[in-house]
């Protein structure tokens, strides 16, 4: 589920594929189980839909928690929204968002 779009479709469920539904996914260039419903709202949420494999998404969420936390967002503000959206769009249509300035991932114990 997104934090900041919300979904569009069942609330209360996670991103997933139980319809058995097929994209060719933009993330890993090859066909792969699709969302069952636009995880975000308006044209953004539609594009994902039709080009974003459930898989990749799921990698998104990942990616979304550690911008939020690395950025301190509050993800009810406006500014964080509009910040999430430019990355979500740059990660699966552009050239891949940056990381923040001074990231350093976690070491795996």
């Amino acid at each position: 589920m997104s934090v900041c779009g919300g979904p569009t479709g069942a609330p209360d469920e996670g991103v997933g594929n139980k319809s058995g539904r097929k994209v060719f996914c933009v993330k890993f260039q090859k066909e792969m189980p699709g969302l069952d419903y636009a995880p975000w709202p308006g044209e953004l949420g539609q594009r994902i839909y039709e080009n974003v494999s459930a898989q990749a998404w799921r990698l998104w969420e990942d990616r979304q928690k550690m911008i939020l936390n690395e950025y301190r967002l509050m993800p009810w503000q406006k500014e964080a929204q509009e910040l999430i959206r430019t990355q979500l769009e740059e990660y699966f249509f552009g050239e891949g968002a940056a990381l923040p300035p001074g990231y350093v991932p976690q070491q795996s114990k």
